[in-house]
């Protein structure tokens, strides 16, 4: 925000894009709900009589339509527009959630009912999730994306934080049904504004095709991008290593050697802190070479493994999760920059929903064997293995894949034209790998 008109505060960047503003807003709105959702969720299957592994199965509930329904969703959102796919899946999750409000609040509640309700939210996230990633370079310009998403994160991060405590105190003092209910007002709320979003309409399809049609095109796009796909590959893995290490065995390190429960609570808080750190630095500042950034970002993550394998004192510890915290976020805006910069926009949502796809593959894998991965080798062990992998991968794959090392690079300066000639406009070289 820089100047003033008339007294009044003059919005520069991405902030001066309405459209931007609203969908900055929405979803700082929804993932406020859904931080409170997160913490209320299994105190709701507790109180529905539900045992600890009836919560691993309410958790379940929602991945699996999510990866069923994701590579779907990709192909809807680039047919239809996207703000209006969104707000039909906020739609269906505020229903999914209030369902699960009204049984608990009503004393009715039982495990397979939030099972069935749990799995609803989870195909309509299926859904939302690649027209979101689609719908935010359609609000501001190409040049403003880095900023675009740092401050879109920054907010999402903001709000994760901000939830995550709001749930916990309004799930101890009213209990969790209250919660869920906010949740389902939260995803009420930005469907509304979504739908009423007024955004440049994108060029018509050619020709109707059929779902199978727009999946192989959609997969022809992103297999024939190798730096696309061969990052991919390797996020899959750093976030099946990161789910097992930090999801599972982090809170087992810290409650053994760091103090328990509260202690971990600072690493989280500590990680989402870095994270907005590095969000707010991205407004002003970007890197030249996005993805080179962001592939290099990834091996600072091991930080925090190695941290509380070690285990290292707690104020060590939180220094690593904040830094770890810093690095992935740097990866996560530079990515979102990069696709949105690299692939063609009629396409964007069918290859976020590979993306998105590859990122939940091997995480169900990964939570589970950590724990006996542990018990049998020592949870010191695979936090050390695990950052271990989590450093060579990206390394690896810049030593292969060269590509991911130019991309973004400075372009050579034109050859001078001689006199006399009489050129058209500058040609733009199409989006590719």
């Amino acid at each position: 925000m820089q100047g003033t008109l008339d007294g009044v505060p003059r919005l520069r960047g991405p902030l001066a894009s309405p459209a931007f503003r609203v969908v900055a807003a929405c979803n700082v709105i929804s993932l406020t709900g859904s931080a409170l959702a997160l913490v209320a969720l299994p105190f709701a299957v507790l109180e529905a009589g539900g045992s600890a592994a009836d919560v691993g199965y309410v958790a379940a509930a929602q991945l699996v339509p999510l990866s069923v329904v994701l590579l779907a969703g990709g192909v809807v959102a680039d047919r239809l527009p996207r703000h209006r796919v969104m707000a039909a899946a906020n739609a269906v999750q505020a229903a999914a959630r209030g369902g699960t409000a009204a049984l608990l609040l009503t004393g009715q509640a039982q495990v397979w009912q939030l099972i069935v309700l749990t799995a609803l939210g989870g195909a309509a996230l299926g859904f939302f999730l690649p027209a979101s990633q689609g719908l935010l370079p359609q609000t501001v310009p190409q040049d403003q994306l880095v900023p675009a998403y740092a401050i879109d994160r920054t907010g999402r991060n903001a709000a994760a934080i901000g939830g995550a405590a709001l749930g916990g105190l309004l799930t101890g003092l009213a209990g969790p049904g209250w919660a869920l209910a906010i949740d389902a007002a939260s995803f009420a709320l930005a469907g509304l504004l979504r739908v009423r979003l007024t955004l440049p309409s994108r060029p018509p399809d050619a020709a109707a095709t059929t779902l199978l049609h727009d999946l192989r095109e959609g997969w022809r796009e992103f297999s024939s991008r190798r730096w696309l796909w061969a990052s991919v590959a390797q996020f899959t893995l750093v976030v099946a290593v990161a789910v097992g290490t930090i999801d599972v065995l982090g809170p087992l390190a810290a409650n053994a050697r760091l103090g328990g429960a509260g202690s971990w609570g600072l690493i989280v808080a500590a990680y989402s802190a870095g994270a907005i750190a590095v969000g707010l630095v991205l407004i002003r500042l970007r890197p030249r070479r996005q993805l080179l950034a962001a592939i290099g970002a990834v091996p600072a993550f091991a930080m925090l493994l190695f941290a509380l394998a070690a285990p290292l004192p707690l104020g060590v510890v939180l220094a690593a999760s904040a830094t770890a915290g810093a690095c992935l976020e740097l990866t996560e805006v530079c990515w979102g920059a990069t696709l949105a910069q690299q692939i063609p926009p009629d396409r964007l949502s069918r290859i976020a929903s590979y993306d998105q796809f590859g990122g939940l593959a091997l995480s169900p894998l990964g939570a589970a064997v950590a724990g006996p991965l542990a018990a049998a080798f020592g949870t010191a062990a695979v936090l050390t293995a695990g950052g271990a992998l989590i450093v060579v991968l990206p390394l690896l794959l810049l030593a292969t894949v060269p590509e991911i090392r130019r991309l973004g690079a400075p372009a050579p300066p034109p050859p001078v034209k001689p006199a006399g000639a009489h050129g058209g406009p500058p040609h733009q070289p199409a989006a590719s790998g």
